[in-house]
C-alpha cells in the first residue's frame, strides 16, 4: 500500500493481489530455494522482487524492480545472499509506491539486532499510526505500510523480538501474512482473520513458508499445512518449531477471491483445490444460469477451470475460442485508457474459424471496470459469432478491498455504478449473469453463506467488511462514500 494516495489504485480491470512471500531456515542454499519459491508465485507480484539471507552473523539484502528472473537467475545474484536462512517478496505496486524503497522485505539494524519483514497484505490503520509515530520522532524511509511494523517493533519496550512483533502486530489492523527474519530465527504469521494465506512446508531438514502451496511443489518440499488465523510460527536454527496463539480466537474469513482468480489452480487454499473450487464456481453457474448456446468458451486462463465446470454441467461442448499469447505483460500494467484496449487485442485473439457462426458463451472469473470484457465481446462479434453470453464465476465487484488487494476506487467499479442489465448493455453482451454469492459458498464451502465455515471475507462483493478501517474513516465521510457500516473484528 502506498500510505501517500492510500485509497487510489493502479488503473487496471483485473483485481490483483499485491504480494507474494516466501521464507526458509535450515537450508544450506536457503537464498536459491527462496529464488525458485518465489518464481513459482510470480502471478502474486511483477513489478519488483526482494530477498534478504542470514548467514548467522550478518543479513545481506538484495532487491530489484522486474520479474524473479531478472534478479535473481544467475549464480552471482545467490552468491551474494548466502545462508541458512533467507526470506524472500514478489510485489505489485499501487500508484505512486513503485520504486526501490518500496521493494521487500524491508531490513533494519534494530536495537536487539538486525529484522527483515515480508508482508503480504495491508494494514488499514497504518497510515493513522504512521502519524503517531512521526509526532513521536520516527523518520520513514519508504511510503509502505510494512514500515510501520517496523518502528511498531523497534519502539516496543518488551524485551524480545518475538514479543515486540506480538506487542506491534495487536496495535495493527487490516491483513497481514508476515515472514520475519531475526538472528534468533524465522518467525511466519497470519492476520486473527486469516485473510491472507500463509503455509507452511518442510524439504529435509529445512523448515519453508509461503503464501502458496505451489512454491512447495517447485522446490521439492512438502506442504505440511497452512498457518491458521491469528497463529505465530518460531523456527529456530536448531530446527525447533514453537507455536504461539497471540491474539485470541475469532472466526477465520480468509479472502474468498483466493479461490476466484489469485491463487495458482494448482495450489490449495481453505483446505480445498483451487483447481477443483474454480471447476465447481462454474458447474453452480451453470445452474443459476443456464443459456441456450454452442460452445462455452473461456477467457485465458483464469477463466479455463470455470468453463471446464460449466461445459460439464450445461452438457455444452468446452472450446478454446480465444487464444492468449503468453508474451505480453498484463493489461492492467498499461499507462493509458487506449494502450489498455490495444492490449486486450495483443493479449488475446479469437479463434476464428472457431466461434464464426456460433452462440458463445463466455466464462471470466470477474468484471471490474468492464472495459475488458466490452473488447472480449467486441472481439467475438468481429470473429463472426452469432450471439455472445457472458457468465462471471463471481458475484458483482461492488466494493473496494483494503486488505491487499489492489482495486479500482469504487466509483470506478462497474458493478458500483451499474445494475446487471446496463451492466450488459455497457459490455454489449446478448445476456450476461454472475454466480450468487450464495452459489459461490456452496461452490467453495458447500453451504450457503450464512452456514459457512470458514466464513471467507467477501467485501469486495457484499460490502460487510470483517475488521475496522481507521484510515478511510478519517479520510472520507464513511456513510456519504459507501453504503455499508465499518465493523470490527468479530
Amino acid at each position: 500500500m502506498n500510505l501517500t494516495d492510500p485509497f487510489r489504485c493502479a488503473d487496471g480491470d483485473k483485481l490483483r493481489e499485491e504480494c507474494g512471500v516466501f521464507g526458509a531456515i535450515g537450508a544450506p542454499d536457503a537464498a536459491a530455494i527462496t529464488a525458485l519459491g518465489l518464481h513459482a508465485l510470480q502471478h502474486r507480484g511483477q513489478e519488483a522482487a526482494g530477498i534478504v539471507s542470514f548467514d548467522g552473523t550478518e543479513f545481506f539484502v538484495r532487491r530489484g524492480l522486474g520479474h524473479v528472473a531478472e534478479n535473481f537467475s544467475g549464480q552471482e545474484a545467490i552468491a551474494a545472499l548466502p545462508g541458512m536462512m533467507a526470506a524472500g517478496h514478489v510485489r505489485y505496486s499501487t500508484t505512486g509506491g513503485a520504486g526501490l524503497r518500496n521493494v521487500q522485505p524491508l531490513y533494519a539494524d534494530l536495537a536487539a539486532g538486525g529484522f527483515a519483514v515480508a508482508h503480504n497484505g495491508n494494514i488499514s490503520n497504518a497510515a493513522t499510526l504512521r502519524a503517531e509515530l512521526v509526532s513521536r520522532g520516527a523518520i520513514f524511509q519508504s511510503t509502505s505500510d510494512t514500515e510501520v511494523i517496523i518502528h511498531l517493533v523497534a519502539t516496543s519496550r518488551y524485551p524480545t523480538l518475538v514479543d515486540r512483533l506480538i506487542d506491534a502486530l495487536r496495535l495493527v489492523e487490516g491483513a497481514f501474512a508476515l515472514v520475519v527474519m531475526t538472528p534468533e530465527g524465522m518467525i511466519a504469521c497470519r492476520d486473527p482473520l486469516g485473510i491472507r494465506p500463509l503455509v507452511m512446508g518442510r524439504v529435509g531438514d529445512a523448515t519453508l513458508f509461503a503464501s502458496e502451496s505451489v512454491a512447495f511443489d517447485v522446490v521439492g518440499a512438502e506442504f505440511i499445512r497452512e498457518i491458521e488465523p491469528g497463529e505465530m510460527i518460531e523456527v529456530g536454527f536448531d530446527g525447533n518449531v514453537r507455536t504461539l496463539r497471540p491474539f485470541g480466537q475469532h472466526r477465520p474469513r480468509p479472502c474468498v477471491f483466493e479461490h476466484v482468480y489469485f491463487s495458482r489452480p494448482d495450489s490449495v487454499f481453505a483446505g480445498r483445490s483451487v483447481y477443483e473450487a474454480r471447476k465447481a464456481i462454474g458447474s453452480q453457474l451453470a445452474l443459476e444460469s443456464p443459456v441456450d448456446a454452442d460452445l462455452v468458451v473461456p477467457v485465458p486462463d483464469s477463466g479455463v477451470p470455470a468453463a471446464i465446470g460449466f461445459a460439464h454441467t450445461s452438457g455444452i461442448p468446452f472450446e478454446l475460442g480465444i487464444i492468449r499469447s503468453h508474451y505480453v505483460g498484463r493489461t492492467f500494467i498499461q499507462p493509458s485508457e487506449g494502450a489498455r484496449h490495444t492490449g486486450v487485442r495483443r493479449k488475446h485473439n479469437a479463434n476464428r474459424a472457431l466461434v464464426a457462426g456460433k452462440r458463445i458463451v463466455l466464462i471470466d472469473d470477474s468484471i471490474v471496470r468492464g472495459t475488458t470484457s466490452m473488447k472480449i465481446v467486441e472481439m467475438m462479434r468481429d470473429a463472426g459469432a452469432a450471439e455472445v453470453h457472458f457468465r462471471v464465476a463471481s458475484p458483482p465487484t461492488a466494493h473496494s478491498c483494503f486488505y491487499g488487494v489492489d482495486t479500482p476506487e469504487r466509483s470506478k467499479l462497474l458493478a458500483a455504478r451499474m445494475e446487471v442489465e446496463p451492466m450488459r448493455d455497457f459490455i454489449k453482451a446478448d445476456t450476461l449473469a454472475f454466480v450468487s454469492l450464495d452459489g459461490l459458498y456452496r461452490a467453495v464451502a458447500g453451504v450457503d453463506r450464512d452456514n459457512a465455515a470458514p466464513q471467507f471475507c467477501d467485501a469486495c462483493f457484499s460490502g460487510d467488511y470483517p475488521t475496522s478501517l481507521t484510515d478511510l474513516a478519517r479520510a472520507t465521510n464513511v456513510d456519504a462514500q459507501l453504503s455499508f457500516p465499518v465493523g470490527k473484528v468479530a
